[in-house]
């Protein structure tokens, strides 16, 4: 299952298990992992990309060691809000995955991720290669804390 819903995504999570979250660049893979309570996304590493199916299987390989439940993969809106190649190439990639493994995934907006990354490992003062280091990852971490954010209130809604 792949929605933009978050709704659709909470009703097909199972219960105490952690979301795995990516940022898909075009030469990496930002990894980030919840607690198993779903309140504090966690950066984890970069995965340098290749062909499809080997980096396909190192993250559903990491998301099953973590023991993950389902997948926030950040969708790169345009700024207006359409989509453009990148956020056509990310669907392609989500359907991808949503064939090699049942974990639903959901498509999260996000619109400015990296330059908030960026600008937190700015403050941080971290080198520039540090930075190019960490700065997927971190964004990553930032798309599934948005997405773990909403999901709490949706919990806490009546």
């Amino acid at each position: 299952m792949i929605t933009t819903e978050p709704r659709d995504f909470a009703a097909a999570l199972v219960p105490m298990r952690p979301l795995l979250g990516l940022d898909l660049g075009t030469r990496t893979v930002g990894v980030a992992l919840s607690d198993r309570l779903r309140r504090v996304a966690s950066p984890g590493r970069t995965l340098k990309r290749g062909k499809f199916t080997p980096d396909a299987q190192a993250l559903l390989a990491q998301a099953a060691q973590a023991e993950a439940c389902g997948i926030v993969l950040g969708l790169p809106l345009n700024m207006d809000g359409s989509e453009g190649p990148r956020a056509q190439s990310t669907r392609a990639f989500a359907r991808g995955l949503s064939r090699l493994a049942a974990l639903p995934i959901l498509l999260w907006d996000e619109r400015l991720s990296t330059v908030a990354a960026e600008r937190a490992l700015l403050e941080a003062d971290l080198s520039r290669r540090r930075r190019a280091e960490v700065v997927d990852s971190v964004a990553a971490g930032l798309i599934l804390q948005g997405a773990l954010d909403r999901l709490a209130r949706l919990e806490a809604a009546p």
